[in-house]
């Protein structure tokens, strides 16, 4: 038996998980589409910014970083944690993503009625979080590494994010929005580089 078809034997590793060639497919399917996503986000957080007038995008502004009702940024332990962790851990937040970016939607719908590829975008990356988190889901379950999680924050992060008709809450609806692509960017290139970990030959 080959060293390769070793490692294929070996479910226990986190260096070379590579059980079967459909899982192997699916892995590299997987992080093909966080590699696509990862590309899709920094796009729509141009767009984003691009819509919400001064001062944001200005040079030098630094919006003050507000909490996001259930999900926060990778933290920075993630790194050192098992692979599989690391992808239960994505497999979390890319669930909680799709209804803070619906609330996001429906907030700029309001304040941006204009701007339908801000809103195209922002429908669009809801569902991609969705389609991203099935795919990692398919793989933790393939490894036998799924675990029960719990449900997703939808209505705590559409009751965070209320829109209020005061410039302060119109501001804060703003920042929240900006805050909630941004964690979208992080957590599917987090993903990105988790299932790196495991695409055959290394990290691709």
């Amino acid at each position: 038996m080959s060293q390769r078809e070793g490692n294929l034997e070996d479910p226990q590793s986190d260096s070379s998980v590579s059980l079967l060639p459909h899982l192997e497919a699916k892995i590299r399917q997987t992080h093909s589409l966080a590699r696509l996503l990862t590309k899709y986000a920094e796009q729509l957080l141009e767009e984003y910014v691009r819509h919400q007038g001064d001062p944001f995008g200005l040079p030098g502004f630094s919006p003050p970083r507000l909490p996001v009702a259930g999900l926060s940024a990778p933290a920075p332990t993630h790194a050192g944690l098992p692979v599989r962790e690391r992808l239960r851990l994505d497999a979390a937040a890319l669930d909680a993503l799709p209804g803070l970016l619906d609330a996001v939607r429906r907030h700029q719908a309001e304040l941006n009625p204009s701007a339908p590829r801000l809103l195209r975008r922002l429908e669009d990356a809801a569902r991609q979080a969705r389609a991203l988190g099935a795919a990692v889901d398919t793989v933790l379950a393939a490894l036998g590494a799924l675990g029960a999680r719990g449900p997703g924050p939808e209505p705590a992060a559409a009751a965070a994010a209320t829109v209020t008709n005061t410039a302060a809450g119109i501001f804060s609806a703003k920042v929240l929005g900006l805050r909630v692509c941004g964690l979208y960017g992080e957590w599917v290139s987090r993903t990105e580089g988790d299932l790196g970990q495991l695409v055959p030959g290394g990290l691709a």
